[in-house]
This record gives structure tokens, C-alpha cells and sequence, in this order.
């Protein structure tokens, strides 16, 4: 009864209302801020040269990119992918390169204000975040409140134990090996990293997300290297899907505009709330909040262009074989079908890699809303400490249909109230940014001090960016 009613909610919140409310919103900032996306693109890899220095008060911007990713980058790219080609066809592809694009100005929203509204703690490091820029810039601590509470319960709990089984799932498979003994190895390892605090999960993403996505990238290269004259017709295919010039009727081209948006959103997660959590925690370089919006931006852009795009290519490589494998199946034949059965091994260690990483991403977001559920505190991070390696060990052995089915609800709430926040702080978002463009046009290191109307105006008193003097 619960999992049909939660199932019903569901329904409308991710088949209808958050794919315009997110489309929407991309739409909505790409244009205030003039497709800054596109216009100052390269400006992104400039900022990310600088993006490796870092303080004793925070993660350096490079730790935040590389623990945003680790959160973005998980089974959707290997598995969603081939979801959302299997349902919407090839022009899925399409809508989910075009969603990505957009969200790129929503994820440069969401994060410049958790730079903008960002605190610091009891321990001197810094903290912030929706629920921050909700309290202070909205002045709404039940909003807050609100938005903590379904962030902590996914990311806390829910979606990990979902990682989790996908490793042992896909061990089992492979190998053979029980899934409760690989989750209990993945439950050590986990614990190692998390039991170090945010700057150990940042190293270690530091570390590993680079290597993980190099890899994957490098193989996915060098097999549509293989078939670089079959591509052409590839990207061809998925236009015309896209847009309908190919299919019979409509049913299709709508199939692939929800499936696309819906898969692109879940991968990428720009506007759902979470990777500001992390980019407030960064000392970006220059000293200015929009800098790690470009550099957040990023994540976007190689989570879905670069990592699902890879992913496309592989499966439409294969489509046409006759196989009638779906999800991660469909994406380890299609490499198998290139490069022999080590391919399949291969997509199956990425799998774990690329879950791991999300586990110990989760891990920081729902660690740093502890705050605002009053839980910030020793018993508060040992409550989430060991129901967190609790659920990697449950989730390692069960199949999660109701909880899944609550978390996509929490996530979904979530996603309503960030992105109705960040439309609320339009204002904010553009005085900042119309700051740090006009520093950088006169030739300057942008330095954000903000002035007294500032201050007042965008509710910046309990932040730690200073006024003129």
C-alpha cells in the first residue's frame, strides 16, 4: 500500500513536474546570465589550473569538483544510459545532451550561492549548503529544515544502500562471490574513508575520480575509434530520432524527450541540492563565490557530455545486434561485443568504482545538513555513521523497492524546494556574478567584498565574505 502510494506521487513529481520545473529552471538562468555556459566555457579549464591550492578553513576547488563527481558520477552513467536508449530510443541521447547544457547555468546558480551564504564551523572549516542559503537568504528556517531532512534521509541512508547492491550485484554475477561478503568488505572500506571526516572523503576523490573517469573515457575512445566511420551516422540517427524525422508517429519523440531529460537530470543532478553542499566547503581560488560556480559547472559538463556520451556511443555501436539485454547487461555486452569478454569485467569493476565513489559523496552531503536537524554533535555523527554503514550492509543483500521508491520521493521534494529557492535568488545569483565579470573585464583578480547595500540587501551578516572598508 505505502510503495503504491509513494509510487503514485512519484508518478507526477518525476514524470511531469520536475522535468519542467528543472528544464525551466535552466532555461531560466541560462538566459539571465547572458549563456555564461557557453560564452565563458573555456573560462572554466583557466579557473581549474588554480583549482588545486587549499586552507586549514577548507577542501581546495579541485577536492570539491572531484567530490561533487564522485557524487554525480554513479550507475546512472552506465546503467541509466542504456535505460533511457532502450525506452526512448537513440533521441534520447539527444534531449539528455540538451538538459545537461541548461543545467550547467542551474548547478552555476545553486553553487555560487552555497559559496555566497557558506559559514563556518565550531572547527573552523567551512559550511553551507540549500538549507544556508534558505535561512539566510530566503529567511526561512523551516524551509531549511525541511529541505535538510529529505537530503539527510537519501543521501544518509537510501541511495548508498542502492550502490551498494549494484557492486554486489554485479560480483555476484561476474564472479560468483556471495554479496554479503562483498558488502562487508565495501562496508570497511567505507568506514576507513568516512571516519576521516570531509578532507579524507575529498582526497580520496581527489584520487580516485580522476583515475575512474580516465579510464572509462580512454576505452570508450578507443572503441568508437575502432568504428570511427560508422559515428557520423550515429549522431545523424540521433537527431533525427530527436526531432521525429525518422519515427512514424510522436509516441516515440516523447518517449525520448522524458527518458532523455529524466535520465540527464538524475545523472548530472544540477538543481537537486546536493552538490552545493560541497562547494560551500571549498577556499576557491580567486577568493570570489561565482569561481566555484564555473567550477562546479564542470561537473556537469563531463558527468553528462563526456561520461553518459561515452556510454551512448557504446550502446548504439551495438543496438542493432539483436540483443534484448536492458540496463547494465546491455552496456556490458556492447563493450564485450568490442573488445571480447573483458569488456564485460571491466564494465563490471567501473560499476564498482563508480558506485563506490558516489557512496562516500553521499556520505559528505548528509554528514554536512546535520545542523539543521540539530544533530550536530557527537552523538549525531555517530547516529549517521553507523545507520549509514548499516544500510551499505543491507543494501549488499536486498532488493530495495519500497525505500527506493521513498527516496526518489525525498529526492524529488528536495529538488522542488532548491529549485524554487533558486528562483526566489535570481537577484543574488546575478549581483554576484555581475560582480566577478566586471573585476575580470577591468583586468583584476576577482575579490568579492561585497558593500554595505550588499550586505544588507542579500542578507550576507552572519556570512564570512567582508565588507568594504
Amino acid at each position: 500500500m505505502i510503495e503504491e502510494w509513494v509510487g503514485t506521487i512519484n508518478g507526477y513529481l518525476w514524470g511531469s513536474i520536475l522535468i519542467y520545473l528543472l528544464s525551466g529552471c535552466g532555461i531560466w538562468f541560462t538566459l539571465r546570465l547572458k549563456g555564461l555556459q557557453f560564452t565563458h566555457f573555456f573560462h572554466m579549464f583557466t579557473l581549474l589550473k588554480k583549482s588545486r591550492s587549499s586552507s586549514a578553513e577548507g577542501i581546495s576547488s579541485f577536492q570539491a569538483l572531484c567530490t561533487s563527481l564522485a557524487a554525480r558520477v554513479g550507475t546512472g552513467n552506465l546503467m541509466g544510459v542504456a535505460v533511457a536508449i532502450t525506452l526512448g530510443g537513440a533521441g534520447a541521447v539527444f534531449w539528455m545532451w540538451l538538459i545537461a547544457l541548461v543545467g550547467m547555468a542551474t548547478a552555476f546558480a545553486e553553487s555560487t550561492l552555497g559559496q555566497l551564504y557558506k559559514e563556518k564551523d565550531d572547527q573552523g572549516n567551512f559550511r553551507g549548503g540549500p538549507a544556508y542559503y534558505m535561512r539566510k537568504g530566503l529567511n526561512s528556517k523551516t524551509l531549511a529544515i525541511t529541505f535538510s531532512l529529505c537530503l539527510f534521509f537519501g543521501y544518509g541512508f537510501v541511495f548508498s544502500s542502492v550502490q551498494a547492491n549494484s557492486i554486489t550485484s554485479a560480483f555476484n554475477g561476474s564472479y560468483g562471490i556471495d554479496q554479503l561478503t562483498t558488502g562487508m568488505v565495501i562496508t570497511v572500506l567505507a568506514a576507513f574513508i568516512i571516519f576521516g571526516g570531509l578532507k579524507k572523503i575529498a582526497r580520496f576523490a581527489e584520487i580516485t575520480v580522476p583515475f575512474m573517469g580516465v579510464a572509462y573515457l580512454l576505452v570508450c575512445l578507443y572503441v568508437i575509434g575502432m568504428n570511427i566511420t560508422l559515428i557520423p551516422n550515429i549522431i545523424a540517427n540521433i537527431f533525427a530520432s530527436a526531432l521525429g524525422l525518422r519515427e512514424a508517429g510522436s509516441g516515440l519523440v516523447g518517449a525520448a524527450i522524458v527518458q532523455g531529460v529524466k535520465r540527464g537530470l538524475y545523472s548530472n543532478e544540477a538543481g537537486m541540492g546536493s552538490a552545493p553542499n560541497v562547494a560551500a566547503a571549498a577556499a576557491p581560488n580567486p577568493p570570489h563565490p561565482v569561481a566555484q560556480g564555473y567550477i562546479q559547472m564542470l561537473a556537469v559538463f563531463f558527468d553528462t557530455i563526456v561520461i553518459c556520451s561515452c556510454t551512448a556511443f557504446l550502446i548504439l555501436l551495438f543496438k542493432d545486434t539483436g540483443s534484448q539485454a536492458q540496463g547494465i547487461q546491455l552496456t556490458q555486452q556492447a563493450l564485450a561485443f568490442q573488445v571480447g569478454d573483458w569488456g564485460s569485467d571491466f564494465i563490471t569493476i567501473a560499476i564498482m568504482l563508480f558506485a563506490f565513489t558516489s557512496i562516500v559523496g553521499n556520505f559528505a552531503y548528509a554528514e554536512n545538513n546535520l545542523k539543521y536537524l540539530n544533530l550536530d554533535n557527537l552523538y549525531g555523527h555517530a547516529f549517521l555513521k553507523v545507520g549509514f554503514l548499516a544500510m551499505l550492509v543491507f543494501g549488499s543483500v536486498a532488493t530495495l523497492p519500497e525505500v527506493i521508491a521513498l527516496a526518489d520521493l525525498s529526492t524529488g521534494l528536495m529538488t522542488v524546494f532548491n529549485v524554487i529557492s533558486l528562483f526566489l535568488l535570481t537577484k543574488a545569483i546575478s549581483t554576484v556574478t555581475k560582480d566577478y565579470h566586471l573585476q575580470k573585464m577591468q583586468g583584476k583578480i576577482p575579490t568579492y567584498c561585497p558593500s554595505d547595500a550588499e550586505h544588507k540587501s542579500l542578507n550576507l551578516t552572519q556570512g564570512i565574505w567582508q565588507k568594504d572598508k
